[in-house]
Order: structure tokens, then sequence, then C-alpha cells
């Protein structure tokens, strides 16, 4: 059985809980070393500013274009595998970025890894589901966690190696033998068995195609669920697009505060992920989302109500702090939708829920060259607001108990 006698997760879901935290080490390292080297990147290729910004684009136009490949890809070889795959492949390409020789080619490389990214993420956080349905309570939010942690090291490492003079193309592939090896011993320890075994519903995997054939009340909570990953989106990504422009553009902050405001949002993030799945437990899903939705409109707007930059680092923190949740909660309730597989679920909504990270920057700047940034920043309360009100389509219940697992 997949529990023991007294309810606790059983030995393969302990160590399938291991390996999914190495999933989500390799998807949040990998990238995030090549940030610190795209100013080197940029003099080694003499390329201007539109050009790297547009070869940089080419990861997520790759996430978009490919993304919805991860449901199929997920049905036919299984989570755990597509997962894997795609770690590996991302991690084979990162060497490939060090040593691209003409635009283009680095651009596809970027491109490839934007498509590896958004397999990886839909298949480890449908792999994330099965494992925390076996263990019967909340533990979603501590695998974003990691990858929080996962993706500060990288860029910590990023700029380390820079730093230090280490050749870029020994970086990466330094890197990507180490990322390489540890998704191929996560691969020993990942659940087996159809997708849907755990599922509670006891509904078995539609057939192929049959996800395009939705219910009304389907469609309308993957939306509402998909609007509220956007507006996550926009939450998060508003302290990295915009944190160090409001600080010395609005507030005349020294440089070295600048870039506080982001290291605020992500510290406090991750405490917020790491203390989520508790609330979740304690509170229910839909009262944990739509209080945090509530603390990050608060935190952003108390900083511009109050513009100093101490009330800026505060309000950035607790932006962060409050919207830690709202991704994670929001792609298990994609995958916990009746009558449609977990990877088609988490894939829809995820590739939807990216258009809010591409689409509130230049939003939000839009606004600002009109008016101001100040102005322009409360778009972020306003998601939050919205988030508040679409946290209703989480599910209040506590974590799905597992089905017992036949022959085990």
């Amino acid at each position: 059985m997949a529990t023991d006698s007294q309810g606790a997760p059983g030995s393969d879901a302990r160590r399938a809980r291991f390996a999914v935290v190495a999933l989500f080490l390799v998807n949040g390292f990998t990238y995030t070393n090549v940030v610190p080297w795209l100013p080197t990147i940029k003099n080694d290729l003499g390329l201007t500013n539109t050009a790297l910004g547009t070869a940089v684009a080419a990861l997520p136009f790759g996430a978009l274009l490919t993304g919805m490949l991860a449901g199929p890809l997920i049905a036919r070889f299984g989570s755990g595998r597509v997962a894997v795959g795609s770690g590996v492949f991302s991690a084979c390409l990162l060497p490939l970025v060090a040593i691209a020789p003409q635009w283009w080619i680095l651009a596809a490389v970027l491109f490839g890894i934007g498509c590896a990214d958004a397999w990886m993420d839909s298949a480890m956080n449908a792999h994330a589901l099965r494992v925390q349905r076996r263990y019967g309570r909340t533990i979603i939010n501590t695998f974003h966690a990691v990858w929080s942690v996962a993706a500060v090291c990288g860029g910590l490492t990023g700029s380390a190696m820079a730093g230090i003079g280490v050749p870029m193309p020994v970086h990466f592939a330094g890197a990507a033998l180490l990322l390489i090896a540890l998704a191929l011993t996560a691969s020993r320890f990942l659940l087996t068995g159809p997708e849907h075994t755990e599922r509670a519903d006891g509904a078995h995997a539609p057939e192929p195609g049959e996800v395009l054939r939705l219910s009304p009340r389907t469609i309308g909570l993957l939306l509402a669920l998909s609007v509220l990953l956007m507006t996550a989106g926009a939450i998060e990504d508003s302290a990295a697009s915009w944190g160090a422009v409001f600080m010395r553009d609005e507030l005349a902050a020294p440089l070295f505060l600048a870039g506080l405001p982001f290291v605020a949002c992500q510290a406090m993030m991750t405490v917020g992920r790491l203390t989520g799945d508790r609330l979740t437990d304690r509170f229910g899903a839909v009262a944990t989302a739509r209080v945090g939705a509530l603390l990050a409109a608060a935190g952003l707007a108390g900083a511009l109500v109050l513009p100093h930059p101490g009330t800026a680092i505060v309000g950035f923190g607790l932006m962060g702090l409050g919207v830690a949740t709202l991704f994670p909660l929001a792609l298990a309730a994609a995958g916990e939708i009746p009558g449609v597989r977990s990877g088609d679920g988490v894939t829809i909504a995820a590739w939807l829920g990216r258009v809010g990270f591409l689409a509130f920057p230049p939003l939000i700047g839009v606004i600002a060259d009109a008016a101001s940034l100040g102005v322009g920043l409360w778009a972020v309360p306003v998601a939050g607001m919205v988030a508040a009100v679409l946290a209703a389509a989480l599910r209040a219940s506590s974590p799905t108990r597992e089905r017992p697992v036949p022959g085990r």
C-alpha cells in the first residue's frame, strides 16, 4: 500500500517526494545560471540591446508556442518521464548558449530551452500532485519554495563564476553535467503506473482528445484558474521588472538599495511557500489564497501611497509573502478538475497563465510612459484584488486522500 497502518506515506511516496524536489531544483537552477552572463554574451557576439532582447524573448516564445504539447506528452509517456527528459534536454542545451557563434543560433538554443522549460514545468507539477495525493495533505507549496531557492542559487552561481573568471563554456558544461546527473538519479525514485492512479474521484484517464470536449462548467473553471495564474504571474514579475526602476526613478534611492525590492520579494515569497502547506491544510486553499492576494495588493498599495525607499522594500516584501501560494495552489487545482487528466489541466492553466508574465510588464510600461511608474504599478494591487475574487475557483476542501493502489 502507499501508506502504512498509521496513515503515514509509504517509502515509495517519500522517495518520490525527494525525487520531485530534485526536479524542481533542476528546473529552477538551469536558466538562472545564464542570466548573469547575458552582458558577456552581448559583448562577445557584438549584439545591440534590441538583438539581445529579441534573443532572450525566444525563450518565453518557445514556451508559449509549444507549451500545450506537454499534456499529450504526459498522457503518452507519463509525467515523470516527461519531467526528467525535459530536464535533461534543457541541461544539454545549456553549454550551447556559451558557444553560440551567431545571434540566430543563440535565439534557437534559448527557444529550445523555453520549450523544455514549459514541458518540464507542467510535468513536474503533475507528478508533484501524484505525490501530494499519496501524502494526503498539502505539500505543493514546498516544491515551489525549492524552485525559488534553486533560482536564486543559479543566479548566485552564475554571478560567482563570472566574477572569478571561470570560462563560460566550462561553467555551463559543469552545470549541465550536474543537472543531468540529478535528473537521472531522480528518475529512479519517481512514481510508476498510470497518471490517474491516485485520483480519489475514481475517474480513469479520458481518451486522447476527450479534453477538447469540455463541459461549460469545466471550461469556466479552467479559465478562472488561468486568469488567477495570470494575476499571480503579474504580481511575481513586478518586483523583478520594476522594483529597481521604481526605487531609482521615482524615489531617487541610492544604487545599493535599488535591488532590495526584488530581494525582499523573493525572500518573503520563499518564506510564504515554506509555510504555505500548513496554512492551506489549516485554513483551506480558498482562504489562504484570498488572504495572500489581499496582502500582496495591500503591501504594494502601501508602498505607492507612502513613497519612500523603506516602505517600498517592505511593500514589495509583503507582496512576495502574499503572492507565494497563488501559483502552486492554482496549478494544483487545475490538476484536480474532475474528468480532465491532471497533466492536461496543469498544462492548459500554466500555458494561459504565462501570459501574465509577458503581458503585464509592457502594460505597466505603457502606463508609466503616459503618466508615471507609480501610477503604472497600481496595476499590481488591482491584479491582487482580482486574484482575491478568483480564489473562489480553488477548492476549499482538504487535499485529496489517496485511493488504495492495486497490487502495492
